[in-house]
């Protein structure tokens, strides 16, 4: 079923009616979009949401707003159109891949739902990073001096809040991929102590997860020389487990090659948390080194 009718009310608009479309757009590219109040257009439509005051999925009903309203999650954040969307098509969207539909609720769908739902418990991280997606997208909606159509005001938010899902399933997708990169390289590592990537990949989250005994990670450059990176004490901390020597700090080509006795050692961070060498072999060399050190 491509050529489907899509129904969502007219008028203003927020972040969850945007995004369920957005969402819905990815799997039905060819459906057809009415913005509208009328009872019998939307009665006849294959799919309504936020608007119709009925939640049925399998008769593609996905409102919100009438008593009682649609259900929650565990954690209380009620479910908003776009969470209820996601319930039935997100798996879909993201490939089957479950992690990353469950991934994405986390991040994306559950923030737009606790705040569409007033629920501030729910919009702390958002809120804290500055102006939330949420309120993004209502900018979209044209102010009093503007002369701009709703609906046409309407689709461009549409149009980048299907931009947005796109980078959230890519960089879900990511992280979930360099999981098992990560771990692997933990599982095959000599020293516990030194993680060896064959590539960058993120490793922060993985790292701590699984770990207590990492202090170092090296990993390739896109420039072809290799680093040798600190392991945080915690996520975001700007404390290491073990920080480079310090009598390292701030040198860079000769006096660090002098130092650390490594002809291709080419510079250490002031901050003692980042070095480089010009191949594998030194800057292994070099993390060797910074585990012996006092």
């Amino acid at each position: 079923m491509t050529d489907i009718t899509i129904v969502t009310h007219n008028g203003n608009f927020h972040a969850d009616d945007v995004f369920s479309v957005a969402a819905l757009k990815s799997i039905f590219p060819t459906s057809k979009l009415i913005r509208t109040r009328d009872k019998d257009i939307i009665n006849q439509a294959d799919i309504v949401l936020d608007v119709g005051g009925e939640y049925n999925p399998d008769n593609g009903r996905f409102d919100h707003h009438q008593r009682g309203g649609a259900g929650a999650r565990e954690n209380g954040i009620p479910f908003s159109s776009f969470g209820l969307i996601w319930q039935k098509y997100g798996l879909q969207i993201c490939q089957g891949n479950q992690e990353v539909a469950n991934s994405l609720d986390a991040d994306l769908v559950s923030t737009i739902d606790a705040i569409d739902c007033g629920y501030v418990q729910g919009t702390t991280k958002d809120l804290n990073q500055g102006i939330s997606l949420s309120q993004t997208i209502s900018m979209f909606n044209p102010t009093w001096q503007e002369d701009s159509h709703f609906d046409t005001c309407f689709e461009e938010a549409v149009n980048f809040a299907s931009r947005v899902l796109k980078r959230f399933i890519a960089t879900a997708t990511g992280g979930i991929n360099a999981k098992a990169i990560v771990e692997q390289a933990i599982n095959d590592a000599t020293d516990p102590r030194i993680i060896v990537l064959e590539q960058y990949t993120p490793w922060k989250r993985t790292v701590h997860a699984l770990s207590q005994e990492a202090l170092y990670i090296l990993y390739p450059s896109p420039t072809g020389q290799w680093r040798v990176q600190t392991v945080p004490v915690e996520p975001g901390s700007f404390d290491d487990r073990k920080p480079l020597p310090e009598q390292w700090a701030g040198l860079s080509d000769d006096a660090l090659q002098e130092v650390t006795g490594l002809s291709e050692a080419m510079f250490c961070h002031n901050g003692l948390f980042i070095a480089g060498a010009e191949s594998f072999e030194s800057t292994m060399k070099m993390a060797k080194m910074a585990v012996s050190s006092s």
